[in-house]
């Protein structure tokens, strides 16, 4: 079963690259809350394919139209956000979706469209004698299905199932900043060899005052997130992100792709949340983030460094007012301190590319492949900034509400 988080707030997910729609469902979205499509839709707009000229040439436009979980009683606010239209045989059927609206308690249920498919590009795939793209996951889908397994686009295993994601981490991101003042940003770090001189980490551990740890006030990080979405490519080193663009348009022009490392830093995250050992929210990010497409590694804090340090170098001292440094990355013992989250993610060369390579068909019948058709990332990273910042999200206010949950109130109980 695909979920993400759980099991107090969780997101499911369902279609594949060029089937008709990617749908989702967020179950446990505590009541109360004001979801506007704008907002959740500003998010999908950064993950879209065509949204960045150094990702896909595809081009969806990503439009989400939410069709349960959420009311209020000016229906003309409510019934906003588009219409949603079926045509079967001579027949249409027209609904009007949501545009804003309090969340109720019961699942929030969304839909993307997909409009831009050219699924004729990846007939070479199709059958027992398809061919396979080495790295992809052509060779073990094929077969885990027996065979019955959407070749299009990578079908399910494609990074558009990350809509999912995005719905789902945004609605997550929307109330733990309300309730908590918490953001969640990422940051290319570094493209191919070609890596940032300025850290995300770094220029927020800046806004920190000795003596006030949390909060770091909003317009300090808005001035942040501005400067990310300026850059050329999402990060916090513009002139990096100048390089970096370059090089991933050389390396497209070669037929070849690029691996990448991404930055994700939560700033105001609430202490305490987490459990040690099996349920640890270590455990959860690594999980979540390690987890998702073409990602080969994921580091807290101060990473693989931390091997080559005494313990009285990598210990990070405490004071009253908290800790003064964070190799921790925010968290100890699977439970957050406070600090904030700081997580560094690996992302192999886009599988698909454009140059011959030894490789064989389904049935195993060697081949030198050459790929036919298809629109790819050549560094697939560029888009999976807003991604990662979605698991996060998802993670936190899970874990925010396994804590609370964790303590009994009997004003929670009353009726009259």
């Amino acid at each position: 079963m695909e979920i993400l988080g759980g099991p107090l707030f969780s997101v499911a997910g369902a279609g594949e690259s060029h089937g008709p729609a990617v749908t989702t469902i967020v179950f446990g979205c505590p009541a109360g809350q004001m979801i506007r499509r704008a907002d959740v839709q500003k998010y999908l707009d950064r993950r879209r394919p065509g949204g960045n000229k150094h990702g896909t040439p595809r081009n969806e436009k990503d439009k989400v139209v939410f069709l349960s979980g959420l009311f209020q009683n000016d229906t003309d606010q409510l019934l906003g956000g588009g219409k949603v239209s079926v045509q079967l045989g001579g027949d249409t059927f027209e609904s009007e979706a949501y545009e804003q609206g309090y969340t109720t308690g019961e699942p929030i249920a969304a839909m993307v469209l997909s409009t831009s498919k050219k699924s004729g590009d990846y007939t070479q795939f199709a059958g027992p004698t398809g061919e396979v793209r080495p790295g992809h996951t052509d060779l073990v889908k094929f077969h885990k299905s027996a065979g019955f397994v959407d070749v299009r686009g990578g079908g399910r295993s494609s990074y558009r199932a990350t809509i999912s994601d995005v719905v789902g981490g945004s609605i997550a991101r929307i109330l733990l900043a309300e309730k908590f003042g918490t953001v969640i940003l990422s940051s290319i770090s570094q493209v191919g060899s070609l890596k940032a001189k300025v850290s995300l980490a770094d220029r927020v551990a800046d806004l920190m005052q000795d003596g006030q740890r949390q909060p770091i006030a909003a317009d300090a990080i808005s001035k942040i997130e501005e400067s990310l979405t300026s850059a050329t490519i999402h990060s916090i080193d513009t002139e990096f992100a100048e390089e970096a663009g370059e090089l991933i348009k050389q390396t497209r022009m070669k037929g070849d792709s690029l691996g990448a490392m991404v930055e994700v830093v939560a700033v105001n995250v609430p202490p305490l949340l987490g459990d040690p050992l099996y349920q640890s929210l270590k455990v959860r990010l690594m999980g979540a983030l390690g987890g998702l497409n073409a990602v080969q590694s994921c580091e807290v804090g101060a990473g693989r460094d931390v091997v080559e340090r005494f313990g009285s170098d990598n210990n990070d001292p405490i004071r009253s007012s908290g800790y003064v440094r964070n190799s921790h990355g925010g968290m100890i013992g699977g439970i957050t301190t406070g600090m904030p989250l700081v997580m560094q993610v690996g992302f192999k060369p886009t599988s698909t590319i454009n140059q011959p390579q030894d490789s064989v068909r389904k049935n195993l019948e060697e081949i030198e492949f050459e790929l036919v058709k298809g629109r790819h990332d050549p560094c697939v990273g560029v888009r999976a900034g807003v991604t990662l910042e979605s698991r996060v999200a998802i993670e936190l206010l899970n874990a925010a509400m396994s804590h609370q949950a964790s303590k009994l109130s009997s004003d929670l109980s009353q009726l009259f």
